[in-house]
């Protein structure tokens, strides 16, 4: 696909653009099927990556040439290798995003963008409308789902936990809480990083129970608390910092400032809050990233993404008084204290 359509006539600048939710879903398949598996050992004619993947060769041929013209595959003749960019969809790659790639393109993720001009015109989000429940529930009922889901998720935070780290001074505190902290990696990252601190992984029972592998390979297990809960319901006392990783952007105004609520209730006085969150710049906006994942909070989960005015606003609204904003990659850090 060219890089450059300025020159093009209008409707077939709109017609690229429209082409990109082909394209993505092209990216999905490819990641289903486990092609960039296949090819990580180098170059396959069609037919041996057909025989890997168990698909049709001439049909997969048509996949492969779209995958080249993407950037994903270099294509001589009939023969496909992985580009630097393809590599990011093998399974054992350190920065694999092979599982979010296959999120956004199961029913569950991509069928949800069919309500977006409803969700627009009513406020609420799609999923419900479309799938006959909350994408809470759906997962809860789909566990195949769920589970390329919560490798989606993984896959996500990776890229952004060491930037993170590396922007923001955790060596300030001795108690770093986690709150719906998952199997956690951004706290092992932490601590592992700040061997004075201990740290509180709080997520639901069953989530927290999972995390002792990541703890352990970390080196850091036996300055963890694991404590299971609802944030809706309460926090952990005790912490010098609340760390909420990509937490609020799944929620609406309301429910956010109920965890927030719970956070400020177990906040002490000199404590801080850090949300890691990508925060939508005021324009111009160099890409439209973020945005599109405001409209993918907007129709799959009913949240937002937001600018600093409106973290400030919120946190406001939620007694903390936002202090700083620290720059951190994709993710920001928004600190905010006790108003």
């Amino acid at each position: 696909m060219p890089s450059d359509t300025s020159g093009l006539p209008a409707p077939a600048r709109v017609l690229q653009l429209l082409a990109g939710g082909w394209l993505a879903q092209a990216v999905s398949a490819v990641a289903e099927l486990g092609v960039a598996d296949a090819l990580a050992g180098g170059p396959l004619p069609v037919a041996d990556v057909a025989a890997a993947t168990g698909t049709h060769a001439p049909t997969l041929h048509r996949l492969l040439r779209t995958a080249a013209d993407a950037g994903l595959l270099d294509e001589t003749d009939d023969t496909f290798a992985l580009t630097e960019l393809g590599h990011a969809l093998r399974d054992d790659s350190p920065g694999s995003l092979r599982n979010f790639a296959i999120w956004t393109g199961l029913p569950a993720e991509r069928a949800a963008w069919t309500g977006l001009a409803d969700a627009v015109r009513t406020g609420r989000t799609a999923f419900p409308d479309v799938h006959g429940a909350s994408v809470w529930e759906y997962l809860g009922e789909h566990p195949d789902v769920l589970t390329v889901f919560d490798k989606a998720m993984t896959e996500a935070s990776r890229g952004i936990i060491a930037p993170v780290v590396a922007a923001y001074d955790f060596g300030a505190f001795r108690s770093v809480v986690d709150v719906g902290g998952g199997r956690g990696a951004l706290l092992a990252a932490v601590l592992a990083a700040n061997p004075g601190a201990n740290g509180v992984l709080y997520d639901r029972p069953e989530v927290v129970s999972e995390a002792e592998q990541t703890l352990r390979a970390a080196g850091v297990r036996d300055r963890v608390r694991l404590t299971g809960g609802d944030f809706f319901d309460t926090v952990p006392a005790g912490g010098d910092a609340y760390v909420l990783s990509n937490i609020i952007h799944d929620w609406d105004d309301e429910l956010s400032r109920r965890i927030l609520g719970n956070v400020r209730s177990a906040l002490g006085d000199d404590g801080r809050v850090l949300l890691v969150e990508a925060v939508l710049p005021d324009r111009p906006r160099p890409t439209p990233t973020v945005s599109l994942m405001d409209l993918d909070m907007l129709v799959v989960a009913g949240g937002k993404q937001r600018t600093a005015g409106e973290f400030e606003i919120l946190l406001e609204k939620s007694g903390l008084r936002l202090t700083r904003i620290v720059p951190g990659g994709h993710c920001s850090v928004v600190e905010a204290v006790r108003a």
